[in-house]
């Protein structure tokens, strides 16, 4: 119920420049650019190689858990192919739940909340904004995008216990 609650609000509130501005972010989370590429540049500075590692690690670990294995599993169509409302961007082949860009966005915030807390609320925004994209676009329900932010959380937790805490402490 509450995702077609969601989705019927996201169409209510829809105009060109917000049309404009969440196709901009929604693109900065395609196939998890942004964030392989913060990894890389923290991969090239000495004093945040391991926080580097960490989400490279967790990155692929969300991608093989939510893209390899939970869509394929769950296998929900998208919104706009049960219900009719245009979408403005291309339309996404693959299944819908849980949300990949939610999912690696939220990665990514989980290494910051876990250990760089510098930058966590501008990594926040971002991810919010990107998961906030995909349902104004209209191509995830809003339990996708839960479903995308827990999966990546959960990445980033198991990341930093098996891996980041330990090499902090070194």
């Amino acid at each position: 119920m509450i995702d077609i609650f969601v989705l019927q609000f996201m169409n209510s509130i829809s105009n060109p420049l917000f049309d404009n501005v969440m196709t901009f972010i929604t693109k900065l989370g395609d196939k998890g650019l942004i964030w392989i590429l913060l990894a890389l540049i923290m991969l090239y500075y000495k004093q945040t190689r391991t926080y580097g590692i960490a989400i490279i690690m967790a990155l692929l670990l969300t991608l093989v858990l939510g893209e390899g294995i939970i869509k394929n599993i769950i296998q929900r169509d998208r919104p706009f192919i049960k219900h009719s409302f245009d979408v403005i961007i291309n339309h996404p082949i693959s299944y819908s739940f849980p949300s990949g860009h939610t999912a690696s966005s939220f990665t990514v915030l989980g290494i910051f909340l876990f250990g760089i807390k510098k930058y966590r609320f501008s990594c926040f925004i971002l991810a919010f904004l990107i998961a906030f994209s995909r349902l104004y676009l209209g191509v995830h329900y809003f339990t996708d995008v839960l479903g995308g932010a827990v999966l990546g959380l959960v990445d980033a937790y198991l990341v930093y216990r098996l891996y980041l805490r330990k090499q902090l402490q070194t």
